[in-house]
């Protein structure tokens, strides 16, 4: 087996925090952090993709809090709608010039429209040391 045989599906994270979007912001604040990750995949009620909830966008939650007194609200007001994807069935290798391409830490994976996933850098280098090992 090689790296460019080796699917996104093989090494992505199939089980992950997500959340809707009516999702009170501070709820999901809370589940971040208890979780200890820096951001989480928003899906509507048929499992689809739209957006992202991330530390940086929490921030705003302070700032609207510091500013205005605002705590709260839900979660579309605060997610990021416009979000970069991958594929399932995409290989490590072009996923690997994606991360290097966008900078990104991490990509929701769709299969159909759907998240079924998602994959981080850290899964990446872990295939190639996976095959590294077995080579």
């Amino acid at each position: 087996m090689n790296l460019k045989s080796c699917l996104v599906r093989d090494y992505m994270a199939g089980s992950i925090v997500s959340f809707k979007p009516e999702t009170d912001v501070l709820d999901a604040i809370h589940e971040l952090v208890r979780h200890r990750i820096a951001g989480a995949p928003v899906v509507n009620d048929r499992g689809e993709l739209v957006g992202m909830l991330s530390e940086l966008d929490c921030l705003k939650v302070s700032l609207n809090a510091g500013y205005y007194g605002d705590w709260g609200g839900p979660v579309a007001d605060f997610m990021t709608p416009d979000v970069e994807t991958v594929d399932a069935d995409m290989n490590i290798v072009d996923l690997a010039q994606k991360f290097v391409d966008h900078g990104f830490r991490r990509f929701p994976v769709l299969r159909n429209n759907r998240l079924v996933g998602q994959i981080s850098r850290r899964d990446v280098l872990r295939a190639l040391t996976t095959l590294a090992v077995s080579a």
